[in-house]
């Protein structure tokens, strides 16, 4: 039986490899390609074929389309898809995406951008025709594909300048008038098919004006009608039984999905076109037509999402965040700001500080998984869509722009932190509210003198909390203010020893990485800071490699490069003793070469411990600090510790060099960018001593002896 077993898995194997081979050998037939598009249209075929063969023709098209000359030197014209081929499968192509299930219309509409990119205008303007068939059509199941299809062609020009968008405004022409009928038509009707077709619909209309406003396509009347269509989608209410899905699932919900393209589309409007004074010449006469006739109402239709929100009434994230940049951006005009200053004092003390404040997804997140934690609050990329990032924008500038604000928040947080009952978390939303409007407060003479007692008062005792947040917020409150004048040095001096602690003492990994970037900022901005920490140098810098290696924090890099800048002299100096340490205490070579070899390269390998229990210097795994040792090649730190003078040596250590390295250089031929930095580091380093190696350069990857 287990005979027979391994016979028929040998002939499967064979014949996938025949079939392979035919399908390799054969995508040069002509008519290959339209055979493939009759495979993915027909309803007759098993899916997981058609799915196969959708993935096989978009990366066919992908790769053979566009027409392509030989090779300087070559005779023999590159394959491209016959034209008759080609013809062929732009006649379908619409029709393929409007038949198809969703995962093979994803094949398929990178397709339909390719051709629609090398053919469109010059050899398809049929698409025009093709599309705009099926949208004006009153079957209803051929809408929703062809507004794919439509979407391709206008993100084929999102991005071109103005004069290079002809071909899609003079294709608009046909196409806004009827999309804008259509979800005028469809607004009313709630169901799943009609709100797909109305968040198509408007991103469609992102994609048309996200770069530039086609004002000689969408006039002033024009735009009163999609303004319309915009604030009743934001107005209208979600249905009731999308409560029913779990939160986590509700954002990819489509209702709430037309809200957050409708909102994407009125921000982008107010901050690119619609604000007077902060536009271009080409839309000075638009943007005093949208701040007079739109942003108002726009805005008391958003105010009340807001107020939703603040009802515990379930809306969005992303929703949230745009609502609060649009409510930002119309600070800056006194139209705007006249409606919002009523609200303004409620929506700081009732929107925005609880969106401050420590919440249950981030004790659950920090509980399961501290490095998660830390590299969800470092991450930078999804950092904008993050309604705390726009709370922290409305209150910043409505606290530099709107006198009354910042008193007022400065006031109500006060109080939160002296109410000795206080929930914990809300003195962590009025730290972090105070830190944000750090940089506004030093520079007002007023907050300024009272800074350095806050500090005292409310974060100092907080850096030895039970509370881990808090520790943490205290650390990151002292990063804020690092750029304080301290009056008192002792005041000055129990921060930055407070912030060693929880550097060197504290369990939690999040309140380290605060820790090490809060000293990092006081060490480099107050000069007593820097004598006071010299002391603790050697502790620090090998807490500081140790978190590092355990967060990948990229914040943590540049942390420990501006630590070796300020104190280079002390680095030279525990150089030898940080690379054993990073090691695991492996007996390394003490030469002046070598002690200046491995001090440098060092900073290459800590990204990661040593694996198991190997004992050498991790060169050969390639994945141990590739992007760092990118970064570190072009940083001012490497030629610090190179320009340093040495520590003294026992030479007499190092008589024996040649039995101390073993003959694993090649080893770096697998760490791709580290190789010339290990080469560079080496040469530097002779050339420092003076000395003539007595080595083989093909020996220089150090092992344990």
């Amino acid at each position: 039986h287990s005979c027979n077993t391994l016979e028929l898995v040998e002939h499967l194997s064979k014949l996938s490899f025949k079939m392979h081979l035919f399908v390799f050998q054969s995508y040069k037939i002509i008519n290959f390609a339209p055979t493939l598009l009759q495979i993915i249209m027909s309803e007759q075929v098993e899916f997981p074929v058609r799915q196969a063969a959708a993935i096989y023709l978009k990366n066919m098209v992908s790769q053979y389309w566009q027409d392509r000359e030989p090779c300087v030197g070559e005779v023999v014209f590159p394959f491209n898809i016959h034209e008759n081929d080609r013809q062929q499968i732009r006649d379908h192509m619409v029709e393929a995406i409007i038949r198809s299930p969703e995962s093979i219309r994803a094949q398929l509409t990178v397709c339909l951008r390719v051709i629609i990119k090398h053919d469109f205008p010059g050899r398809w303007t049929a698409v025009v025709d093709k599309i705009s068939m099926y949208l004006q059509s009153q079957n209803t199941s051929g809408w929703y594909g062809s507004l794919l299809a439509l979407y391709q062609l206008v993100k084929t020009y999102e991005y071109r300048k103005a004069e290079e968008r002809q071909p899609l405004l003079a294709a608009m022409q046909i196409f806004l008038p009827r999309i804008q009928q259509l979800v005028s038509q469809l607004l009313v009707d709630s169901t799943i098919f009609s709100v797909l077709v109305q968040k198509q619909i408007l991103k469609v209309f992102h994609a048309l004006v996200q770069y530039s406003l086609p004002l000689q396509l969408i006039s002033n009347t024009v735009m009163t009608q999609w303004m319309e269509v915009f604030r009743s989608t934001m107005d209208r209410d979600v249905p009731a039984e999308t409560l029913e899905v779990d939160e986590d699932d509700r954002p990819e919900l489509a209702w709430w999905k037309c809200k957050k393209w409708a909102m994407r589309i009125l921000t982008r409007l107010f901050e690119r076109y619609g604000s007077p004074g902060n536009v271009t010449q080409d839309y000075s006469e638009f943007a005093d037509f949208f701040l007079k006739t739109y942003a108002v109402g726009i805005q008391q239709v958003l105010l009340k999402v807001v107020d939703q929100h603040r009802q515990r009434h379930y809306v969005t994230p992303r929703v949230l965040q745009l609502c609060l940049n649009y409510l930002s951006q119309g600070l800056s005009h006194s139209l705007t700001w006249k409606h919002i200053k009523p609200h303004m004092q409620t929506i700081c003390q009732d929107v925005i500080f609880p969106l401050m404040c420590y919440k249950d997804e981030d004790e659950r997140l920090w509980q399961e998984d501290p490095y998660e934690y830390v590299r969800m609050k470092f991450n930078l990329y999804d950092d904008h869509a993050l309604p705390v990032t726009a709370a922290q924008s409305l209150l910043c500038k409505a606290a530099r722009k709107r006198r009354q604000v910042l008193p007022q928040m400065m006031e109500f947080c006060h109080h939160t932190l002296m109410d000795p009952s206080a929930d914990p978390r809300r003195q962590d939303g009025a730290l972090h509210c105070i830190g944000v409007l750090a940089d506004l407060l030093l520079k007002k003479q007023v907050y300024r003198e009272q800074m350095e007692l806050m500090l005292q008062n409310y974060v100092f005792p907080l850096l030895n909390s039970p509370s881990c947040y808090l520790r943490a917020r205290s650390c990151w409150m002292l990063h804020c203010f690092s750029l304080l004048r301290f009056h008192d040095e002792v005041a000055l001096r129990n921060a930055v020893e407070l912030v060693k602690q929880d550097l060197l003492d504290d369990k939690e990994m999040p309140v380290k990485v605060e820790a090490a970037i809060a000293l990092q900022t006081l060490v480099s901005n107050q000069e007593q800071a820097k004598l006071y920490i010299r002391p603790y140098i050697r502790p620090v810098m090998q807490e500081l490699l140790h978190v590092i290696r355990e967060t990948e924090n990229d914040d943590l890099t540049n942390v420990i490069q501006k630590m070796i800048c300020v104190y280079n002299q002390e680095m030279a100096a525990i150089a030898v003793d940080m690379t054993q340490n990073l090691v695991g205490g492996a007996q390394l070579a003490r030469g002046a070469i070598f002690d200046m070899f491995y001090s440098s390269v060092s900073q290459l390998f800590f990204a990661r411990p040593p694996l198991g229990k190997r004992k050498c210097f991790a060169l050969c795994d390639p994945g141990v600090g590739q992007h760092l040792a990118v970064r570190l090649h072009t940083t001012p730190p490497l030629s610090l510790l190179l320009t340093q003078p040495r520590v003294t040596v026992d030479r007499s250590s190092c008589r024996d060099g040649d039995s101390k390295v073993s003959g694993c250089y090649k080893l770096c031929d697998r760490t791709d960018n580290r190789k010339p930095i290990v080469d560079q580091i080496f040469f530097q380093a002779l050339s420092r001593c003076h000395l003539r190696p007595h080595v083989k350069f093909s020996h220089l990857l150090i092992t344990c002896a």
